[in-house]
């Protein structure tokens, strides 16, 4: 939907207040992924939640300088997800060594923070605070659940019951 000459009437205290709050709410997933040594750690994070908030200010406030021209102020926010995206994928390693990826959660951590710091900037704090607490229950919580599973996964291999064995004791 394109808007003509929309007033945003966002303060420089709330732009000051917006940057602020995603540069806190991107320093905590940051330092919880440097507590765990990932290669995307606190700065990283910051600068990619503070930079999506800011890339969703500048596309909100271009309303009020360029009033009477039709502006999209979502096609900024829009591009943040593709950039995002882009970054995330040079987290992405193939390691030959134990013929695996990793770096996927990195990668998407940066896609959730950039998400995080966009919402900030739409001014949409309680989607921006809710979805920063679902990163740390994903991280703390849900990481137990992965961990229970591989261990019970490679106990049940360990004791030759695959699924594979399992259908020709079955079959």
């Amino acid at each position: 939907m394109l808007l003509t000459g929309a007033v945003t009437h966002i303060t420089e205290h709330d732009v000051v207040i917006r940057l602020i709050l995603a540069t806190v709410l991107s320093a905590l997933v940051g330092i919880e992924r440097e507590f765990h040594h990932k290669p995307a750690g606190l700065r990283t994070n910051v600068m990619v939640g503070m930079g999506s908030c800011l890339f969703t200010l500048v596309s909100i406030r271009v309303l009020d300088l360029f009033p009477g021209i039709a502006v999209d102020p979502t096609r900024i926010a829009a591009q943040i997800v593709t950039g995002i995206g882009f970054l995330g994928a040079g987290t992405i390693l193939f390691e030959k060594d134990r013929s695996s990826v990793v770096g996927l959660t990195t990668a998407a951590t940066l896609w959730v923070v950039a998400a995080v710091g966009t919402a900030i900037g739409m001014g949409l704090y309680v989607e921006a605070i809710v979805g920063t607490i679902l990163v740390f229950f994903t991280f703390m919580v849900l990481s137990k659940v992965v961990n229970e599973v591989r261990r019970r996964a490679m106990r049940h291999e360990a004791h030759g019951d695959t699924a594979q064995e399992e259908r020709k004791r079955v079959g």
